[in-house]
């Protein structure tokens, strides 16, 4: 359980902050980028929330799940794996959250019709919003990838799987919104020519 009594400790006003492990590093540091735009993910999903809560309830529990997992995800890169045993078994993201994603996928786009041209971010307000958590869990995708590239860091597979399903989900979620609110808005190559 976590417990917070101060939302402000000063510890960070030199520029850094700390990992799940205890070790400090620069704000602007790859892994503490890679966490920053998980959750900078999770607060989009968060505005999505405002408009499937009554109209969507199917897609607002999913969303709900995935803003859960969100936040393990971004314990898990808040926590990079060491050496030294840790005192307490880190959160990871495991293979179960990735399934469970894939089936939820299945489930909304088992009711679409198959697309004959790319979609435009729009519609539907919720939609929209889906399309620019999208955008933004992409990003979060190539921070990631970036940081597991990088000499002496370690990004787990399930994470990457995850982050990679999500974009997918967030992309069906808005067109199974749109299909139930006035349809999908196609991109007409050359239209303003």
């Amino acid at each position: 359980m976590v417990k917070l009594n101060r939302i402000y400790t000063r510890t960070g006003d030199d520029g850094t902050t700390g990992l799940g492990t205890g070790e400090r590093r620069i704000k602007y540091d790859l892994r503490v980028e890679a966490y920053g735009t998980v959750d900078e993910t999770n607060a989009a999903i968060g505005m999505v929330r405002l408009y499937t809560g009554h109209s969507e309830p199917l897609v607002d529990a999913m969303l709900g799940r995935i803003q859960n997992d969100l936040f393990d995800l971004g314990a898990d890169l808040c926590t990079p794996e060491t050496e030294e045993p840790l005192p307490y078994e880190p959160l990871r993201i495991v293979a179960s959250q990735v399934e469970r994603i894939e089936q939820e996928i299945d489930q909304l786009n088992m009711e679409l019709a198959p697309l004959r041209s790319f979609v435009l971010p729009g519609g539907t307000a919720a939609a929209a919003n889906l399309h620019l958590a999208r955008t933004i869990a992409r990003r979060a995708e190539r921070v990631m990838v970036q940081l597991a590239e990088q000499e002496h860091e370690h990004v787990s597979a399930a994470g990457l799987h995850y982050i990679n399903r999500l974009s997918d989900f967030l992309f069906v979620a808005s067109r199974y919104v749109n299909a139930r609110g006035g349809g999908d808005v196609l991109w007409v190559p050359g239209a303003t020519r």
